[in-house]
């Protein structure tokens, strides 16, 4: 329910909590949407750091709306502001490395988006430790804004990141934002030895 999600919202922030992710792909643009209602109603944007990402696919219809093109940022980009209600996005990450987009391309329309004041800062999400080497590369040469975190899946199942991801995060000054830290729900408990468990 609506009224539900936007009344967690108001109690995570007034509990402490200052920062919050969503991405345009979350039920096609609806995540986005009840944050920026959620922030609208409670008043309390100035208070949180506000990130999203962008990637996936939008539009069932235009393949080029997807991906890390210089268009497919813009574009969704405005629209993520509009559905969050809000002139600009503190963190814009990007969802997916992609192999059919040069990464310059997809660096110089993140740095003109925080040039316009829509973005603050910019990141990546499961990007591979030589892309994001290679990211920080680009943005040296080419004097571009550089990412300043990666959001990797990251829980006591999964620990691949400690090998490369975390040490070149911690030689390069990069953040690190886990995702799925309860593995999708399987380390909440919730999950029984003598029941089906979610493919």
């Amino acid at each position: 329910k609506e009224s539900d999600s936007m009344d967690i919202i108001d109690r995570a922030i007034d509990a402490g909590i200052n920062f919050l992710d969503t991405a345009n792909m979350y039920v096609r643009g609806v995540s986005e949407e009840m944050v920026g209602k959620a922030l609208q109603r409670n008043g309390k944007r100035m208070h949180i750091v506000l990130a999203t990402k962008v990637h996936f696919r939008m539009d069932d219809d235009d393949p080029n709306a997807q991906g890390n093109s210089r268009r497919h940022i813009i574009e969704q980009c405005e629209a993520s502001l509009k559905r969050l209600q809000t002139d600009y996005i503190d963190l814009y990450q990007i969802h997916r490395p992609s192999a059919e987009v040069p990464i310059d391309e997809t660096l110089r329309a993140l740095d003109d988006l925080i040039q316009a004041g829509k973005v603050r800062y910019i990141g990546s999400s499961t990007f591979a430790a030589w892309q994001i080497m290679e990211s920080l590369w680009v943005s040296k040469e080419l004097g571009l804004n550089r990412f300043i975190c990666e959001q990797p899946p990251y829980h006591l199942l999964d620990r691949r990141i400690e090998r490369e991801l975390v040490p070149m995060a911690q030689t390069y000054g990069l953040a690190l934002i886990p995702w799925s830290p309860m593995a999708g729900g399987f380390l909440t408990g919730k999950y029984q030895r003598n029941q089906e468990h979610p493919s």
